[in-house]
């Protein structure tokens, strides 16, 4: 009787520390993740260089506009090579429109909205 209930204790405890470790390795990971996101952004924003458009037209090969300082450039972009296609006049590229980033906050209420009136 006493075997079994330490057996059914030992099995908690083993659980509950499982669960410790997971939270705590899940934790690291985000951390990790919005450390190194940060240092891309800081990377990406503070540069003279802009990716405008990117179309792949093979596995691994590339065509891409690009904004160097003041210049236009269309790039073709392989797996080992990058060649120079043209040099692009400002009135011929052809910008995208700049996408309003949603936070995931916003998205995620609109989903509970809609799962609410579907209820």
């Amino acid at each position: 009787m006493i075997l079994t209930v330490s057996r059914g204790l030992n099995s908690i405890a083993q659980f509950f520390t499982l669960l410790l470790v997971f939270l705590f390795v899940c934790g690291i990971t985000w951390l990790a993740t919005r450390y190194i996101a940060r240092l891309q952004q800081g990377a990406v924003a503070s540069g003279n260089m802009e990716l405008i458009e990117a179309f792949q037209i093979a596995p691994g090969k590339y065509i891409q506009i690009v904004k160097v300082g003041e210049k236009y450039l269309a790039l073709a972009i392989c797996k080992d090579t990058v060649t120079l296609l043209a040099e692009l006049h400002e009135d011929e590229v052809k910008l995208p429109e700049k996408k309003e980033l949603v936070s995931f906050k916003e998205l995620f209420e609109k989903a509970i909205k809609r799962t609410d009136k579907d209820e």
